[in-house]
C-alpha cells in the first residue's frame, strides 16, 4: 500500500468582505487591489466563530468524505499561526469535539506551508506503520491579526479552515514526492509584529516568484516524471502573479490551475486544503491525475507535494 489521500473538505465563513467595502475602510481601490493581487473578495469570521470552529467544520466534510469516524483517527495534525488561544491547541480543541478519543493531536506552525507541513508529516506516521488514519487541517482566522489600516496588508487576507484525511491508498496512487524548506534568514520579511502581520511585499513576492516554480519542478522530478505529465496545479493562494509564475513554469494551461483566491483571498495554512477540496468536489480533480500542490510562508517557509490522485 501507498499513502494519499481519502477524505477533503473545507469551511469558509459566510460574511463576504468585497474590494469595494476595504475602499470604505483603507486607502485603496478594486482595480489596485486586483491588477496586483488578483483578489477581489475575502470571507471574514465573525467574533463568535474561532479558528477551531472553521477547523470542526472542514474535518466534519473530510471525514464524511472518507466514510470514516472521529473514533477512527488516530492522529490529529492542526497547521495555524492564528489558534483560539496559545493553549489546548486547536487540535485538542478538536479531538474532544470530534470524539476522536484514540486520537494524538498537536498544532504546527510553518505559516502558509503549514499544511504541507503536515501532509508530510501524516505521511512518515503511515509510511511507519505506527497510525492508520490521520487528520490534517489547515485553519485560519487571519482577521483577527490584520491591521485594517494597512494598506499593504489588509487587502489580502481571510479566514477558512480545509482538511484531509490521509491513510493507506492502492499502491498506483497517493503521494510520489515531495520537498520541505525553510530560509529563517528571510522570516524578517513577514511577521506578526504586535498584534498583527507585518510584511515586506517586495522581498515575498521575490521569494515566492523564485521558490514556487523551483519547488514545484523538484518535486515533478523526484517522482520521476516531467512537467508536461502534470494534469493540475494547486498553489498557495496568496496572488495571482506569483501562481502565474509556477504555472508558467511548469508549462501547464490556465485552466489546470485552482484559483480560488479570487474569492477569498490568501488563508494562509488553509488556502491549499482549500482550494484542493474545491478542485475535487467540482470534478478538477479526478482519479488517476498527476497533481502538484506548491506553498511558501513566512518563516520563511516553503513545501511542495507530487500526488497520483485517489484511493
Amino acid at each position: 500500500m501507498a499513502t494519499g489521500i481519502i477524505g477533503v473538505g473545507h469551511y469558509v465563513p459566510e460574511k463576504v468582505l468585497t474590494n469595494a467595502d476595504l475602499e470604505k475602510i483603507v486607502d485603496t481601490n478594486d482595480e489596485w487591489i486586483r491588477t496586483r493581487t488578483g483578489i477581489e473578495e475575502r470571507r471574514i469570521a465573525d467574533d463568535s466563530v474561532d479558528t477551531s470552529d472553521m477547523a470542526y467544520e472542514a474535518a466534519q466534510k473530510a471525514l464524511a468524505d472518507a466514510d470514516i469516524t472521529g473514533e477512527d483517527i488516530d492522529l490529529i495534525l492542526v497547521a495555524t499561526v492564528t489558534p483560539d488561544m496559545p493553549f489546548p491547541t486547536v487540535s485538542c480543541i478538536l479531538q474532544d469535539k470530534l470524539n476522536a478519543k484514540k486520537a494524538a493531536a498537536m498544532d504546527l506552525s510553518a505559516a502558509c506551508a503549514g499544511f504541507m507541513y503536515g501532509v508530510v508529516t501524516a505521511k512518515q506516521f503511515i509510511d511507519s506503520g505506527v497510525y492508520k488514519n490521520i487528520l490534517v487541517i489547515g485553519t485560519e482566522k487571519l482577521s483577527k491579526i490584520t491591521d485594517w489600516s494597512d494598506r499593504n496588508t489588509a487587502v489580502l487576507f481571510g479566514d477558512g479552515a480545509g482538511a484531509v484525511v490521509v491513510s493507506e491508498v492502492s499502491n498506483d496512487k497517493g503521494i510520489l514526492s515531495f520537498e520541505l524548506g525553510a530560509d529563517g534568514s528571510g522570516g524578517k520579511y513577514l511577521l506578526q509584529e504586535s498584534d498583527y502581520i507585518s510584511m515586506n511585499g517586495r522581498e515575498v513576492f521575490k521569494f515566492a516568484v523564485r521558490q514556487m516554480p523551483e519547488s514545484s519542478l523538484n518535486v515533478v522530478e523526484k517522482a520521476g516524471y516531467n512537467k508536461e505529465d502534470v494534469d493540475y496545479l494547486i498553489p498557495h493562494q496568496a496572488n495571482i502573479r506569483i501562481m502565474e509564475a509556477a504555472r508558467a513554469k511548469l508549462g501547464i494551461p490556465v485552466e489546470k490551475m485552482a484559483t480560488s483566491v479570487k474569492k477569498y483571498g490568501n488563508t494562509s495554512s488553509a488556502s491549499i486544503p482549500i482550494a484542493l477540496s474545491e478542485s475535487v468536489k467540482e470534478g478538477k480533480v479526478k482519479d488517476g491525475d498527476l497533481v502538484v500542490l506548491v506553498g511558501f510562508g513566512g518563516g520563511l517557509t516553503w513545501g511542495a507535494i507530487t500526488i497520483r490522485w485517489g484511493k
